[in-house]
C-alpha cells in the first residue's frame, strides 16, 4: 500500500510541477528529483524498496518507444555515423577512462568492477535529456542528435555492465573477445524481436477495427517487446527502439481518430511516467548515499572526480566530432556537432538517469563466493554524485547554459520546412479535389478555400475572414463536400507521411503538419 501511495503522489505531483517548471522556466523532471529526494525524509516513503529488476522493464519501454516514435529510418540513414560514434564508440571510451580512473581512485576495485562502474555511468539519458531539452529552445539538428543518441546507448551499456557483473561475481577477469560478440549477437536478436513483433502487432491491428483496442495493443507492445528480447538474451533497448520505428514507418493515412487517441494518450502516458521515474530516482539517491556509512567523504570525493572525468570526456569526443562534421557537412548539413558552443550544449546535455539508477541498486553486497562486492561503496556513491551532478546540477542550469551560449534556435528555418510540406499536403489536397469531376463548382471553390485556409494555418499566415467565408459555403454542401474531404485529406496525409520518410526531413516538423490534419478530420467529420 505505501509502495501504491508513493507511486500516487509522485504522480499528483508531476501535474503540479509541470506547471510550475513551465512558469519558473525550470525543466521539470530536475524538480522531480528534488521532490524525491525530500521524499526519502518522509519515514513511510523511506521505507520503501522497489526491485531493481523492475525499474528498467517498467519504465524504460515505454519512454524509449514514444522517444523513438518521434525520429525515423531516414534520420537514422543520413546520421549513422553520429549515432554510432556516440551510442557505442563513446559509451567505450567513457567506460575505458572511468575504469581506468576508478582502478587509480578506488581502494581494492578489481578491474572488472571498474568496467562495471564505467558501464554504468556511461550512458546519457534520452528520457532526461528530451524533457529538460524541451523546456528551452535549441536547434533541431542538436535536440535530434541527443535523442537519438539516448536511444542506443543503454544497449552498449548494458551489454558491458552485465559481462563485467559476470566477471565480478565468479572472481575472473572480462573476456574482452566474449564481450564484443555478446554485443553483436544481442543487437541482431534484438533487430529481429522487433522487426518481427512490430510486424505481428501490425498483422494484428489490421484484424481489429476498434480504434480503443488499437490503440492499447500499441501502449503494451513495447513492454511485450522489451521482456521478449530480453528472454532470448537480446538488448531489449535495441528491440524496443526497433519496434518503435518500424511501427512509425509502416503508419498510413488510415484513422485519423486513431492517431488523435493514440498522441493524446501517449502524452498524457509518458509525463506520468517520466514524473514518476525521476521522482523515484531522486528517492534513491539519498537512499544510496545512506546505506554507504564508510569514509563517506572520501567516496564523495572521489565520485565528484570520477563526475568531472566523465563529462570532460564527453566534452573532447564531441569537439574532436566538430572537426569531423565540419568536414562531411556535404552529406548532412544539418549534422551535430559543429561549433564549440555545439559541443558544450551536447556536454551539458548528456545527463544521467534511469539505467544509472538501476544498475547502481542492483549491484550486491557480495561475490558470489561470498567475499564483500570490491569498492562498492565507493561505486554506489560515484553514481549517486555522478546523477547529482549531471541530472539536478545540469538541468537545473540548463536554460541558463543554452541562454549564455546564445544558441539560435533556427526558428525560421524549422518554419520553412513546416511550409513546405504543408505545400506538399495542400497540393496532394487539390490534386485529389480536381480529379473528382462530378463536383460543381459552387462545391469546388468552398472545398479550394477550406484547404486553403488549412494550408494558411500550418504556414502561419491564417486569413480568419476567409476562414469564416468558407465556413458559411460549407454548411450549403454540407455531406458533398464531407465525402470530397475525406478522401483529400487521405491524399493530403499520405503526402505528409511520404514527406517524413524522405532523407534530411525532421520526422517531428511532419508529425506536427499530420497532426493538425488528423484533427481537422476529427473536428469536420
Amino acid at each position: 500500500m505505501t509502495t501504491l501511495l508513493m507511486i500516487i503522489g509522485f504522480g499528483a505531483a508531476t501535474s503540479v510541477v509541470v506547471g510550475l517548471g513551465q512558469k519558473l522556466k525550470l525543466p521539470w523532471p530536475a524538480l522531480m528529483v528534488l521532490i524525491g529526494i525530500a521524499g526519502a525524509f518522509i519515514p513511510t516513503f523511506a521505507e520503501v524498496a522497489i526491485d531493481p529488476e523492475l525499474v528498467l522493464p517498467l519504465f524504460l519501454p515505454p519512454l524509449l518507444f514514444a522517444a523513438a516514435q518521434k525520429t525515423s529510418w531516414a534520420l537514422f540513414a543520413i546520421r549513422w555515423r553520429t549515432i554510432l560514434g556516440m551510442s557505442v564508440a563513446l559509451v567505450g571510451v567513457t567506460v575505458a577512462a572511468v575504469a581506468g580512473s576508478a582502478v587509480f581512485l578506488i581502494p581494492g576495485i578489481t578491474i572488472a568492477a571498474a568496467i562495471a562502474l564505467g558501464a554504468m555511468l556511461a550512458p546519457p539519458d534520452p528520457v532526461a535529456v528530451e524533457a529538460v531539452a524541451s523546456t528551452v529552445s535549441i536547434p533541431r539538428r542538436i535536440m535530434s542528435t541527443l535523442q537519438s543518441e539516448g536511444l542506443f546507448n543503454d544497449a552498449a551499456s548494458l551489454v558491458i555492465f552485465q559481462t563485467a557483473m559476470a566477471a565480478v561475481l565468479a572472481g575472473t577477469e572480462v573476456d574482452y573477445a566474449d564481450l564484443a560478440v555478446s554485443f553483436v549477437v544481442s543487437a541482431v536478436v534484438a533487430i529481429i524481436v522487433g522487426l518481427v513483433l512490430s510486424f505481428a502487432a501490425w498483422w494484428v491491428m489490421e484484424k481489429i477495427d476498434h480504434t480503443i483496442a488499437r490503440s492499447s495493443l500499441m501502449l503494451v507492445l513495447p513492454f511485450g517487446v522489451y521482456l521478449v528480447a530480453e528472454h532470448f538474451h537480446a538488448s531489449g533497448v535495441i528491440a524496443v527502439v526497433v519496434a518503435a520505428l518500424e511501427v512509425r514507418r509502416r503508419d498510413v493515412e488510415g484513422n485519423s481518430a486513431e492517431r488523435v487517441t493514440q498522441n493524446s494518450t501517449w502524452q498524457v502516458l509518458e509525463m506520468l511516467i517520466t514524473g514518476i521515474a525521476f521522482g523515484l530516482i531522486g528517492l534513491d539517491l539519498r537512499l544510496i548515499v545512506e546505506s554507504e556509512h564508510a569514509d563517506l567523504g572520501r567516496a564523495l570525493l572521489v565520485g565528484a572526480l570520477i563526475a568531472l572525468i566523465v563529462v570532460a570526456v564527453r566534452f573532447v569526443w564531441l569537439l574532436l566530432g566538430t572537426v569531423i562534421e565540419r568536414k562531411r557537412r556535404g552529406e548532412d548539413p544539418d549534422a551535430a556537432p559543429l561549433s564549440v558552443r555545439d559541443a558544450t550544449l551536447m556536454t551539458w546535455g548528456g545527463m544521467r538517469g534511469l539505467a544509472t539508477v538501476a544498475l547502481a541498486l542492483s549491484i550486491p553486497a557480495t561475490t558470489s563466493s561470498g567475499a564483500p562486492f570490491p569498492g562498492r561503496s565507493y561505486v554506489v556513491v560515484a553514481a549517486a554524485v555522478v546523477l547529482l551532478l549531471t541530472l539536478v546540477l545540469a538541468g537545473l542550469s540548463f536554460p541558463t547554459v543554452v541562454a549564455l551560449l546564445g544558441i539560435d534556435d533556427e526558428a525560421e528555418k524549422e518554419h520553412q520546412a513546416t511550409r513546405d510540406i504543408a505545400l506538399r499536403a495542400y497540393k496532394a489536397a487539390m490534386r485529389e479535389i480536381k480529379n473528382d469531376d462530378s463536383l460543381p463548382d459552387d462545391v469546388i471553390e468552398p472545398l479550394r478555400a477550406r484547404f486553403k485556409v488549412l494550408h494558411d494555418q500550418l504556414s502561419g499566415t491564417t486569413d480568419d475572414q476567409a476562414s469564416s467565408e468558407q465556413a458559411m459555403a460549407f454548411k450549403e454542401h454540407r455531406e458533398q463536400m464531407l465525402a470530397v474531404q475525406k478522401k483529400a485529406m487521405q491524399s493530403a496525409r499520405a503526402e505528409v507521411l511520404k514527406a517524413r520518410r524522405e532523407r534530411g526531413t525532421d520526422p517531428e516538423i511532419a508529425d506536427r503538419v499530420l497532426h493538425r490534419f488528423d484533427l481537422q478530420s476529427v473536428i469536420t467529420r
